[in-house]
This record gives C-alpha cells, structure tokens and sequence, in this order.
C-alpha cells in the first residue's frame, strides 16, 4: 500500500477503480480496471487536471489480488 500511496492514490480509490472503472487490457491472466479523477492541484511542481488510476489485478475464486497500481497525471476528455 505504502508504493500506492507514493505514487498519489489510496485504498479508498483502488476500491472504487475495482467497483466502478472500466475494464483495460492486461497481460497474461490478469485483468485492468482504470478510473479517471478530477485532480485539479499540482503534483512534484506542476499542475494536472486529472489523474487516471490503473489497477492491475487477479482473481482467484471470490478474491480479487491487486499485483500492481499505476497512477498517471494529465489532462483526459470524457
């Protein structure tokens, strides 16, 4: 959690990209959900309209196992 939170996201996001993004493509026998959020402030200097949250993950019976969390800041129409 600690990697997730450095690169700007929290629980509370994951938990929502797994329950309301959209799936993406992902390789192997993982799966992608990602979700765009308003952002509005600056990050490391410089200012981002949005951010988009990528949640990576498998499953495995009625568990879902988060293998990785990308965050990426910028500017995405709707």
């Amino acid at each position: 959690m600690r990697r997730a939170e450095e690169r700007g996201t929290s629980r509370e996001e994951i938990e929502d990209v797994l329950e309301n993004g959209i799936e993406i493509s992902a390789r192997g026998n993982r799966k992608g959900k990602a979700k765009v959020y308003d952002f509005k402030r600056e990050r490391l200097g410089k200012y981002y309209e949005h951010k988009r949250v990528e949640v990576i993950y498998t499953e495995e019976i009625d568990v879902r196992i988060t293998v990785t969390v990308y965050v990426f800041y910028g500017e995405w129409k709707a």
